[in-house]
């Protein structure tokens, strides 16, 4: 019996996230049943299935896992807590300054990695307060997702758009005369942290936290922070292979359990790591995959731009928000990689700067993810590690947080790149 392709990956791929939603069965399951079912009914072919798979998130999160093991070994993040939040008063003080931080550091660093890498201060910080950690790590999650836009290496999509508009690393602050879109994420940003507060102003609890000075070893955290320099710098080598981020994460993983075999000695358990992420996640990979393989995202982009009849702000519009919608449900790389180049195109055709509507589309596809737990791989290891902690997050919890996060950060920043390149 022969399928139609396009349909049975939309079939499937909506099917799979509506068992999601209503938690039918353990999110590993459903992604891999998933991923199965699109292969045996001939919609991909392993091939494609395999080349679906983002290996560098994968190599990342592996890799980043296994550091931040060792890193919530050696007592550090407790030591750092105390330097983040040691004078906030307030609980909600300490969730705004911790997801400040996270956006900081997610502007030079891979999301996940950052999640990864803050995630264990965050979890110290509840602890010691005792409130749950669901608000802090939701907040790590989407605010690493904002700011992974600000610059060229704080994210694979802003490689995508920095490889279509032809932007060096200085262009995303200030191009041809004009700011670039590294202000419109941090205006963004400044409007969703905002939104944070008022969700969680009831969090008024004396905070008074003092980290501990108990610090086991610091040699985790300098292969911590080595490791970020290698990424940061990595963009600048001429030529880069794609999967040099995901190299350089898992060997300083591996760097990590050497050192702690020969020299540190610090109890180390793998089963604490969260491999089912990664099963999750190449899951995501794979049934995202078979809607770019298919044809259906170049169906919707196609379509997208037959419904703006040539007006600019309409245009503009149509394309900012229904990249917040898709990107919302949709991995933003293959959105991104097929998207941009028409948005380019359009601007051509109706005589625009091209860089209004690319900014436009960038904004409405990075923050996008930020509405659902499975929008963006962020909010799956976020999820993920709430869920190995005891914390099990429903779709609708972080929607309730995601979805005015989203909307007050792109509306600031889609407002600021109209005002600048209309």
């Amino acid at each position: 019996m022969q399928f139609n392709p396009a349909l049975v990956a939309t079939t499937v791929f909506l099917l799979a996230y509506f068992l999601l939603i209503i938690k039918a069965a353990r999110p590993i399951y459903v992604t891999t049943a998933a991923a199965l079912l699109l292969i045996f009914t001939g919609a991909i072919t392993g091939e494609q299935a395999l080349g679906a798979i983002n290996y560098n998130v994968l190599g990342i999160v592996g890799g980043m896992m296994i550091l931040a093991e060792l890193f919530v070994r050696s007592e550090a993040p407790g030591f750092f807590a105390g330097l983040l939040v040691g004078k906030v008063r307030t609980a909600t003080g300490v969730l705004i300054v911790i997801s400040a931080f996270t956006g900081i550091v997610s502007a030079f660093i891979d999301n996940v990695a950052t999640v990864l890498i803050v995630a264990p201060i965050a979890f110290s910080i509840a602890k010691k307060l005792k409130i749950s950690p669901v608000p802090f790590l939701i907040g790590i999650a989407v605010s690493s997702n904002l700011q992974g836009m600000a610059t060229l290496i704080g994210d694979a999509t802003s490689v995508i758009l920095a490889t279509t508009a032809d932007l060096d690393f200085l262009d995303f602050f200030w191009l041809k005369g004009k700011p670039g879109i590294f202000f419109a994420v941090q205006l963004g940003a400044s409007a969703s942290l905002l939104v944070l507060w008022l969700l969680f102003r009831s969090l008024n609890r004396p905070a008074n936290y003092r980290g501990t000075g108990l610090v086991v070893t610091w040699v985790p955290t300098f292969l911590l922070v080595a490791a970020i320099l290698a990424l940061a710098f990595s963009s600048l080598i001429p030529n880069r292979p794609d999967y040099l981020i995901a190299v350089i994460t898992i060997a300083f993983g591996i760097l990590g359990l050497l050192w702690n075999a020969l020299l540190g000695h610090l109890e180390f358990d793998w089963r604490a790591l969260d491999w089912e992420t990664l099963g999750f996640l190449t899951g995501v990979f794979i049934l995202v995959g078979s809607l770019s393989a298919t044809g259906v995202i170049e169906t919707l982009a196609t379509y997208i731009t037959q419904l703006t009849g040539g007006d600019l702000l309409i245009t503009y519009l149509v394309l900012v928000w229904a990249s917040v919608l898709i990107s919302a449900f949709v991995d933003n790389i293959p959105y991104s990689l097929a998207m941009l180049p028409v948005a380019k195109q359009i601007a051509l055709t109706i005589g625009c700067s091209p860089y209004l509507l690319m900014f436009g589309l960038m904004v409405g596809t990075s923050l996008g993810g930020n509405i659902t737990p499975i929008g963006a791989s962020a909010n799956v290891v976020a999820t993920g590690l709430l869920r190995k902690h005891g914390y099990d997050v429903s779709f609708a919890d972080f929607v309730k947080i995601g979805l005015p996060f989203t909307l007050a950060a792109v509306l600031a920043g889609s407002a600021f790149i109209w005002l600048v390149w209309a």
